[in-house]
């Protein structure tokens, strides 16, 4: 089978020069209206074709894996994170999945600093006062009093690429760096960000002014932060997440916010997608929380590489090579 003769189903529309350079370089079916496809939809359209391009709003799990066409051999996600896809399962059909690491890493960065930014600066609470009516008090020593960056610990969980792009862009506004994750950095790596590692969470929450979360979601990490740890915080803490919505205990932050225990939060990803918690939204309105729309790695350039990563996998594939960007199974058997 050759690349131009490869029967390509795209579950979702992506950029319109990757759906250009899909289509000249593959048999390629796109949907008509850009929305997430139900599992009956999947599955209808993968009973002709070899490659599924799969996006995080495809929940691919084992029993969907199973129903899918006979001749799919390869799912190239769009996308870094694969929490969607029961990788284990797809090894044991002989089908090969990848995604596209590493794009995104800037652009989360950024975002996060935005954010970062945004809470203890109250950039969103000072925008929504002048639109409400196009006026505003005035300037006075105590209006909009945010809390200043330079000079506060930020606890970063997980150091990896796009911690350690976080860490680099913190220390440019003078925030002290410390970290938290499943091994030790190097030394070089420490000394390049001025780091300190903590080989305890607890204590490390304890100590920082700003926590935010940079791990994959796994079993040890759901709920990493639960009610017990937001009581470790601080009491004018922020909490910022980009990450995935399950290294939260989403009810327990609301609490903690309400109550007080924390100072704020920024959030970008939600335990439900579709309808975001009412108690959340309501913080949100108290402009205790800053809630964005899954914006982290929303640039053009990111996605426009994200589909030029795909299609590389997707070359290799069909030229019989191991792509780049495979996901290895945790275990098959």
């Amino acid at each position: 089978m050759t690349g131009s003769t490869a029967k390509v189903f795209v579950s979702r529309r992506l950029p319109v020069l990757i759906e250009e350079r899909m289509a000249a370089l593959f048999d390629t079916r796109f949907i008509g209206e850009d929305r997430p496809q139900t599992q009956e939809e999947l599955i209808a359209q993968s009973l002709n074709c070899e490659i599924l391009v799969s996006t995080i709003t495809d929940r691919l799990d084992a029993e969907m894996i199973s129903a899918l066409g006979p001749n799919v051999r390869m799912i190239a996600q769009f996308g870094n994170g694969v929490d969607n896809i029961d990788i284990n399962a797809a090894a044991k059909r002989g089908i090969t999945v990848t995604n596209t690491p590493s794009v995104l890493t800037d652009d989360t960065a950024d975002m996060t600093m935005a954010l970062i930014l945004a809470v203890p600066r109250r950039l969103i609470e000072g925008s929504q006062t002048l639109l409400k009516d196009g006026t505003w008090p005035g300037w006075s020593p105590n209006w909009m009093l945010g809390r200043r960056l330079a000079g506060k610990r930020l606890g970063i969980v997980g150091l990896g690429r796009i911690g350690m792009a976080v860490a680099r862009r913190a220390r440019a506004f003078g925030l002290e760096i410390h970290y938290f994750g499943r091994s030790r950095k190097p030394g070089v790596v420490e000394e390049e960000l001025d780091a300190h590692y903590w080989d305890n969470l607890d204590e490390m929450l304890a100590a920082v002014d700003i926590v935010t979360l940079h791990t994959p979601s796994t079993e040890k990490t759901h709920n990493i932060i639960n009610k017990e740890r937001l009581a470790l915080m601080k009491d004018d803490a922020y909490l910022v997440n980009l990450a995935r919505p399950s290294l939260i205990d989403e009810q327990a932050l609301i609490e903690a916010v309400s109550s007080g225990e924390i100072s704020g939060a920024a959030l970008d990803v939600f335990e439900h997608h579709k309808a975001i918690n009412p108690k959340l939204l309501e913080l949100a309105r108290q402009d205790k929380v800053v809630l964005t729309a899954h914006m982290g790695s929303a640039t053009l350039e990111g996605r426009v590489e994200m589909g030029e990563t795909v299609i590389v996998n997707m070359r290799a594939f069909l030229d019989g090579h191991q792509p780049p960007h495979r996901v290895l199974p945790d275990r098959v058997g």
